[in-house]
């Protein structure tokens, strides 16, 4: 509703994980190099830890658009199944045929075959978990002894688990410590310094403008200084506020976000650190009196942060 406004062509702080608007700050650069050597050294088994709402799935989805003509690639974003059901979304990543009637044996016969001849032609197969975390149990046997499909030279199948903090608990569980042991490398994603935030939605708005001369400096100096905080440089809370800031500047027919939409937008979000005292403006009890009065008053100020969870 605001694009016009801001001269946009499309929203700049959706929570999609759109690989348009990746922005490598520290740790989600550090993450992807990591990623990158590992795999083109061969390794077997990578993992990236990271908490939630830090860009663990676009940071996946980074990795398979870099790694597009180099590997074959698939991508499970759901492995919250069993052992069978997994090995099957795994062949269907790859565009196996498997004759039916269906069975463990011939599956496994039918990806040992597609894998070998990869290899033959030399190329490398990649394989992305994501939220690794939910993996059962009894299915992560299942994942260890996939990393057995080997030749004498190399791995035919490499895989990168990416997942929350629970994942690393999960792995620690003395029934699969010898998956842990196959880990080659390991990273952490965490959230961006509070200096580059800034940065990151100018970035955002520059990627999302109409044309070169639209103007990305729309967030002042201390609204910048107030979403880093409020989010503690979690991605994922810095669009959402972001997004709200926004919707209420439009609200206003300003152009510029002041930090005084940042305390609005904050006290409207859940999970972001709503510091007290602020060092400017309205006192707490008017902060849910005046967002309202705002939206009744304009008529035209939806919350509703558009893009997927």
């Amino acid at each position: 509703m605001y694009l016009g406004h801001f001269s946009l062509r499309e929203a700049p702080f959706s929570i999609t994980p759109d690989t348009d608007f990746f922005y490598p700050h520290a740790g989600a650069q550090a993450s992807l190099n990591m990623l990158l050597v590992a795999l083109r050294s061969g390794e077997g088994f990578v993992k990236v830890v990271g908490d939630l709402g830090c860009g663990k799935t676009v940071l996946c989805r980074q990795l398979l658009k870099t790694l597009q003509g180099e590997c074959v690639t698939a991508y499970v974003p759901n492995p919250d199944m069993g052992p069978d059901d997994l090995l099957m979304a795994l062949v269907n990543e790859l565009g196996i045929e498997v004759v039916v009637p269906f069975s463990r044996h011939k599956v496994l016969n039918a990806l040992r075959d597609c894998l070998l001849k990869h290899a033959q032609d030399g190329r490398r197969v990649v394989v992305c978990i994501d939220e690794a975390q939910a993996i059962p149990v009894r299915t992560v046997e299942s994942i260890r002894l996939l990393s057995n499909l080997e030749t004498e030279k190399r791995k035919l199948l490499q895989l990168v688990l990416l997942g929350q903090p629970e994942l690393d608990d999960k792995l620690a569980l003395p029934e699969i410590r010898q998956l842990l042991q196959r880990i080659t490398f390991s990273e952490y994603l965490g959230p961006m310094h509070e200096g580059r935030v800034g940065v990151y939605l100018q970035h955002r708005m520059a990627i999302a403008a109409k044309d070169e001369n639209t103007d990305v400096h729309v967030f002042e100096p201390k609204a910048t200084l107030a979403i880093a905080r409020c989010s503690g440089g979690v991605p994922r809370l810095i669009n959402i506020l972001a997004h709200k800031c926004l919707m209420l500047a439009y609200g206003e027919g300003s152009h510029r976000v002041t930090a005084a939409h940042v305390r609005l937008a904050a006290h409207d979000t859940p999970g972001v650190r709503v510091r007290a005292p602020w060092p400017w403006s309205l006192p707490v009890w008017r902060w849910g009196f005046a967002a309202r009065q705002r939206a009744s008053s304009l008529g035209r100020v939806d919350d509703q942060h558009e893009g997927g969870a």
